[in-house]
């Protein structure tokens, strides 16, 4: 595991917590960064300690999307940021879906663009009612290139997407919740504690059963009715703990 400078990772009780931590700049995205998160999701991943993956930021933001000051001088051309954030982004993502473990997007407040496109590959998102949603790319003349056409119209519906997309509109965790962008929006002030609640629900579950429902779904996503039924029918699983739970109602 490296030695983090822009994010905050500790580990505790079965979670894993990684914290976005450049709140100079409202944890903007930068390369290294997208470095350490990958590395702490991979570390996380590792750790049979660990249960639930949990990812945030520090102070008034989630992240407030790419900080485009680390691209120095480059010239965008055709309206993406280049490979120097496309390629650990796309990196990251991987990570996040295929960890075994859930990972848990906590919006704590601002939460724009290349941090939606992150929030979209966990697997669940708490928001704060009050936190700040939008997908600004068609603002600043930019596409998206980390999975954001794929993967907000498949959690709101094309419609929603494309208002969402085309206007550059910011909505509240409120919103987000009603629309079905995220899955639940709370207090600020009890953000942790409806995480702490979802985790330790989690976390009384079989680890293996979970692993195996995340892989499922993240395969069955954009596939056919009969081939995501044919991909349950056919997929075996390491389950080891079924006899002992199911111990209890054979005595």
């Amino acid at each position: 595991m490296m030695s983090y400078k822009t994010i905050i990772f500790d580990s505790n009780s079965g979670v894993a917590r990684i914290t976005m931590n450049r709140q100079d700049a409202m944890n903007a995205i930068t390369p290294a960064m997208l470095e350490e998160l990958k590395d702490a999701v991979l570390a996380a991943g590792k750790d049979d300690a660990v249960r639930v993956i949990a990812l945030t930021g520090a102070g008034r933001a989630f992240c407030a999307g790419v900080d485009l000051k680390s691209l120095g001088d480059r010239k965008l051309e055709r309206g993406k940021v280049g490979d120097i954030l496309d390629l650990p982004a796309r990196e990251l993502i991987l990570a996040i879906r295929e960890a075994k473990k859930p990972v848990i997007a906590l919006i704590n407040g601002f939460c724009f663009t290349g941090a939606l496109e992150i929030m979209l590959a966990c697997d669940i998102a708490i928001a704060a009612e009050d936190a700040k949603i939008g997908d600004t790319h068609a603002k600043w003349g930019l596409r998206p290139t980390w999975g954001m056409s794929a993967r907000l119209p498949r959690r709101v519906g094309f419609h929603r997407a494309k208002e969402l997309s085309f206007t550059a509109d910011s909505i509240t965790g409120k919103e987000a919740e009603r629309i079905g962008l995220v899955n639940r929006a709370v207090p600020g002030d009890k953000l942790e504690e409806s995480f702490q609640a979802m985790a330790k629900k989690i976390m009384a579950n079989s680890r293996e059963s979970v692993a195996a429902y995340k892989k499922l779904y993240n395969e069955n996503e954009t596939l056919s009715l009969d081939d995501s039924l044919m991909i349950e029918f056919d997929s075996e699983f390491e389950i080891g703990d079924t006899e002992e739970r199911l111990g209890q109602f054979r005595r």
